[in-house]
């Protein structure tokens, strides 16, 4: 079992780590929601924007951002190219200053409302760590069609019965990491891909860490293309494939 990470020593301070790659239009929007949601609830909070040399002028947008709300809420660390999920994480991590870390995407399909619901659950009983649920209670998808609905949820089926992480949506990307946890988690997880949440939470359930889920709403992104094809499924496949040898 995995040590219990207190989170009572020090007032609580959130970390979002945002990977970004052709977000301009998106990043401004999820950007005062986040300030909106915090400033609401009187929670101390930072932005660390990773973007993979974005062509379309993400950077750019971050910029500007960082003379609206400031340098202590706004932290951009780009990088040279596409690197990967996992890897912006592991980059970001290097710059965050809260005790927790919150990781979502930036295309909008999460709503920043939902990190206060979050944030509570997480309180009721010092959970290591609370993820997004499209699969359980009120929770759903919207914006795609049946053919992408099938795919999600058999990704899921195919995982929950493969390796039994009593987790209802391993492929979601929403979720509220005590930072200690993430970085132990993180350190073990060798994904890199579309498999990388689902080894992340796999992972975390090996170790021993406690999980809460909070349903959400998925909204397909406003602004860009989304980005699940047919080489990501079969990644997928056998990422559970391999996870299911190795935990």
């Amino acid at each position: 079992m995995a040590p219990r990470q207190s989170t009572k020593s020090r007032k609580d301070k959130y970390t979002i780590i945002l990977p970004t790659y052709n977000e301009r239009k998106n990043l401004p929007v999820v950007t005062w929601l986040l300030e909106k949601t915090f400033t609401e609830h009187k929670l101390d909070w930072e932005l660390v924007i990773v973007d993979d040399a974005s062509p379309d002028g993400t950077q750019e947008v971050a910029k500007q951002l960082i003379s609206v709300y400031g340098a202590d809420r706004i932290v951009l660390k780009p990088r040279a190219g596409k690197l990967g999920l996992g890897t912006a994480y592991v980059h970001g991590l290097q710059f965050a200053t809260g005790n927790f870390v919150i990781i979502m995407d930036a295309d909008f399909s999460h709503h920043p409302k939902f990190i206060a619901d979050f944030i509570a659950l997480q309180k009721t009983k010092d959970y290591d760590i609370v993820t997004g649920t499209r699969y359980a209670g009120n929770g759903g998808v919207y914006g795609w069609d049946f053919k992408r609905k099938l795919v999600s949820r058999g990704a899921n089926l195919l995982a929950s019965v493969v390796l039994r992480p009593n987790v209802s949506d391993l492929t979601g990307s929403f979720r509220l990491y005590k930072r200690k946890v993430l970085e132990t988690v993180i350190s073990q997880t060798e994904s890199k891909g579309y498999t990388f949440q689902m080894e992340m939470m796999v992972r975390a359930r090996g170790l021993g860490y406690s999980v809460a889920e909070v349903p959400i709403s998925f909204v397909d992104r406003i602004y860009g293309d989304s980005k699940l094809g047919g080489d990501e499924i079969v990644e997928y496949a056998k990422g559970v494939l391999n996870l299911w040898l190795k935990v």
